[in-house]
């Protein structure tokens, strides 16, 4: 994302990513797992929006891999952080943990998991597929 994409809607994309200071990435998701992404190196940010098919998809690596190719990042100097999502045996893929896989498969330098499910705590979390469909989303957001 540049500063000329900045304020906008960019569709049909599941990551985002910047080099630009004072640029927010923000991303919505109720059961999929938000990972934000932090290369201390260069200061370049990454927020993604991974669920089942995205994980599946690698979402998560291609935006490490971007973020290597187009800012310089070292993946041993990166920081990710896997928010809430759904997880068994609310939902029987697991695909949270194939998200941690991935992260260590690029060579993260730290992962933090909050491993925390969306479906198991109605009171804090929307949950798409607990509540059926009519539930609310949470914004994730990242600033550089």
């Amino acid at each position: 994302v540049s500063k000329r994409e900045a304020g906008r809607v960019i569709p049909s994309v599941d990551g985002l990513v910047t080099g630009e200071k004072g640029l927010a990435l923000v991303v919505r998701v109720a059961d999929c797992g938000p990972v934000w992404l932090y290369c201390g190196q260069t200061g370049a940010i990454g927020l993604v929006h991974s669920g089942r098919k995205g994980t599946e998809l690698g979402v998560v690596r291609v935006a490490i891999r971007t973020m290597r190719e187009k800012f310089g990042c070292d993946s041993e100097k990166m920081v990710a952080v896997l928010g809430p999502c759904i997880r068994p045996p609310h939902y029987d893929v697991p695909f949270a943990d194939e998200i941690v896989r991935q992260l260590r498969a690029e060579g993260v330098g730290e992962i933090v998991d909050t491993k925390l499910c969306t479906a198991s705590d109605p009171q804090k979390f929307y949950s798409y597929r607990a509540e059926k469909g009519k539930t609310g989303r949470h914004f994730a957001m990242l600033s550089g």
